[in-house]
């Protein structure tokens, strides 16, 4: 696809790779601990981790993108804007 190609284009232009790494449960609950504080999202801790987890599952993955992503979709759910 044209997306793939132009990624692949500027890998081998500027030699970038960007890395979306495994990572232990304590290291991606403790990084969407981390995203909730900062935005101040309100949840119950027990929910937060339960949701967080059913999440990294349903995907397969743990890592620092899939945390994100569940943050945003966390702050989606609960109508309150992400700050920049």
């Amino acid at each position: 696809s044209e997306a793939v190609e132009e990624k692949v284009s500027l890998s081998d232009r500027f030699g970038l790779w960007l890395g979306f790494h495994k990572c232990s449960q304590d290291e991606y609950l403790d990084m969407i601990d981390g995203y909730v504080r900062y935005h101040a999202l309100a949840i119950d801790p027990e929910t937060l981790r339960a949701e967080a987890l059913e999440w990294a599952t349903t995907r397969g993955s743990r890592s620092g993108r899939v945390a994100w992503q569940f943050t945003q979709d966390l702050a989606g759910r609960l109508g309150k804007p992400l700050k920049d």
